[in-house]
């Protein structure tokens, strides 16, 4: 289960990158849209990576920058109901709502990392 757990977690985050890339993409024409579809990603990736709670079960444990465990969660709830609203304003509803009920679905499943990262 938590193999299948981390895999759906992991697709989830390829669809937060494609559809805030696509989200960026659209909010511009030109050299200023492609920048901000490759941008977008980019920062959101990078803060994905950095911040992180040293010994996270569902990472390598390790850390650029040490984050408290409150802090991590809601940066991630942050990113995923992002990537959400990105789907309904780019006119996409249904996988919006896919995206949506999938990381509610992945959270409720996760609940002892949810817990672990709240005592963190």
């Amino acid at each position: 289960m938590q193999v299948l757990n981390l895999t759906v977690r992991f697709i989830l985050e390829v669809f937060l990158l494609l559809i805030t890339g696509k989200w960026g993409l659209e909010q511009s024409s030109g050299w200023s849209g492609y920048l901000l579809a490759i941008g977008i990603p980019l920062l959101l990736a990078t803060l994905w990576v950095v911040f992180a709670v040293p010994g996270d079960p569902s990472r390598s444990g390790k850390t650029v920058v040490v984050t408290p465990g409150w802090v991590r969660l809601l940066m991630e709830l942050s990113f995923f109901v992002f990537g959400a609203w990105c789907f309904f304003d780019l006119g996409y509803p249904q996988a919006g709502m896919v995206f949506s009920v999938t990381t509610v679905i992945h959270y409720l499943v996760s609940y002892p990392r949810v817990i672990w990262l709240l005592k963190q």
